[in-house]
């Protein structure tokens, strides 16, 4: 359970992360850990509407909120006007397992040169860290910490970050979808 977001301009048209171009008026659905493909129901908790998306993109990276529906799966929930919607997600069905790797998310930059310089401080305490640039995002530069087999490895990896280092204050843990 947790809160539900939506997008949709200026991203439409756009590359999703997993390269698919985005269109706000399908029923797809941005999750920073689910596989692409992860067929999901969200349940809108507060007036019992639900709509079933197909992960097709990573997001959203606001702290607390779990999916980011596109325009048309909100609008089915009725979510448009409030923007954000108490959720419970469940799982349809999902692709065959592939084999996936976790990371943290430490901070976003449209400078590489301020990105380089957090993924260095990063590396240098927690060991591996890099810069991705999503297809989404072209020219927006995410500093992401470590190379874990699970989602539990990453979570704890991301409460020893905000307990040491005070000044990373958005530590989100995200599906690296290649290594």
């Amino acid at each position: 359970m947790g809160l539900a977001s939506w997008y949709g301009h200026p991203y439409h048209g756009r590359a999703s992360a997993s390269g698919e171009i985005y269109d706000m008026e399908q029923m797809t659905a941005a999750h920073r850990t689910l596989a692409f493909g992860t067929l999901v129901r969200v349940h809108d908790l507060d007036n019992d509407k639900s709509v079933d998306v197909r992960i097709n993109d990573r997001g959203p990276f606001v702290d607390g909120r779990i999916i980011d529906l596109s325009h048309a799966a909100a609008r089915a929930i009725e979510m448009i006007g409030p923007g954000t919607a108490h959720v419970r997600l469940e799982i349809l069905s999902a692709p065959a397992a592939a084999p996936a790797h976790f990371g943290v998310q430490v901070g976003a930059f449209r400078n590489k040169e301020n990105a380089e310089r957090l993924r260095r401080a990063m590396e240098a305490q927690y060991g591996r860290a890099r810069l991705v640039e999503r297809a989404d995002e072209p020219g927006f530069w995410h500093v992401v910490v470590g190379l874990e087999p699970t989602e539990q490895g990453a979570s704890a990896l991301a409460d020893r970050i905000r307990g040491e280092a005070p000044s990373i204050t958005n530590a989100l843990v995200v599906r690296l979808d290649s290594v």
